[in-house]
């Protein structure tokens, strides 16, 4: 059985499509990385490769990811779920599969940096990219928190799996339908459903 949302205090979020509004065109990005058809994990893609290509595909994702972080647009209710959870005291950490370094510029563009400690966002150079449970570990481990009492929130089953790989809560955004019931504990459509919730609870 999952814990009750209300009384988890421990929350870690994907970045893109979880806190922004989706705008990675990842057909493009296979396209331009020499992907072929059926493939799909841009990072293992890349691992695959010998180092002289794969120091040319990161620094294109570098760049390409550059202009999308510094544009980044907060998703529906984002903030309000950040500001809510941050006034509660509960902690929150970031594990994105793109680099930190531009999870913090993102971070930045849609006003929530100050919410996260620097240390608790992660990015794909920080930890074994998720599926990999890895960087959940790693943020209990800080917090030295109870698993029961930690939640990964994302829009991807890349999310749910590191979330169930780690053992903790898991939760969907996604605004049409829940592709991975099996996976997701909780499912909302949005941060704002999401803060919805929390406030009825406490109601």
């Amino acid at each position: 059985m999952p814990t009750a949302l209300q009384n988890i205090n421990h929350w870690i979020f994907d970045m893109d499509g979880t806190l922004t509004v989706a705008c990675h065109d990842f057909p493009y990005m296979r396209q331009q990385l020499g992907m072929a058809d059926g493939y799909t994990d841009i990072l293992a893609y890349v691992s695959r490769q010998d180092a002289a290509t794969a120091v040319k595909m990161v620094r294109w994702l570098q760049d390409y990811g550059l202009d999308l972080a510094q544009n980044a647009e907060a998703a529906q209710g984002a903030v309000a779920l950040l500001t809510h959870l941050h006034q509660q005291e509960h902690k929150l950490a970031i594990l994105t599969r793109n680099e930190r370094s531009l999870a913090m510029v993102t971070l930045e563009a849609i006003g929530v940096l100050d919410y996260f400690d620097e240390d608790c966002i992660l990015g794909r150079e920080s930890c074994q990219p998720k599926p990999k449970p890895d960087g959940i570990l790693h943020v209990l481990n800080k917090w030295q928190a109870d698993k029961a009492n930690a939640i990964m929130v994302g829009d991807y089953h890349f999310d749910l799996n590191a979330g169930r790989n780690a053992g903790v809560n898991t939760m969907l955004l996604h605004p049409e339908f829940n592709e991975w019931p099996h996976l997701s504990d909780y499912y909302f459509a949005d941060c704002a459903a999401v803060l919805t919730q929390l406030q009825y609870s406490a109601a």
